[in-house]
């Protein structure tokens, strides 16, 4: 099992959601986040003033995927989070040794 770390712009998510929900990816936790990478900021004007804005908003999803499916869903995320520009994201991908049903205790190992 891997976990994967995503994090992407908030107005790509639901065509990401819904493209691992179509290939059968349904569990996911999300989280709104700020951050900031090669794209370092943006500057907007607000009432007449240019303002620098360091960390951008961006969508972290959290999925656990097991090793012969991971990529496949590499593949879904580039695919849909791709805008060609700077701050498309990033995924990070991390072993998993063990999960553990709450619920039902059921323990699941690689």
């Amino acid at each position: 099992m891997q976990k994967l770390d995503i994090i992407i712009r908030p107005e790509k998510f639901q065509q990401v959601k819904e493209a691992l929900d179509e290939s059968g990816f349904h569990g996911m936790t999300v989280t709104d986040v700020r951050g900031r990478g090669d794209q370092k900021g943006v500057c907007l004007q607000y009432r007449g003033k240019m303002m620098k804005v360091d960390l951008i908003p961006k969508k972290k999803i959290e999925m656990i995927v097991p090793d012969e499916k991971i990529d496949v869903v590499i593949e879904i995320i580039k695919r849909e989070a791709y805008t060609g520009k700077n701050g498309d994201g990033r995924i990070f991908i991390s072993p998993v040794s063990k999960s553990i049903k709450v619920r039902t205790g059921e323990v699941i190992t690689e």
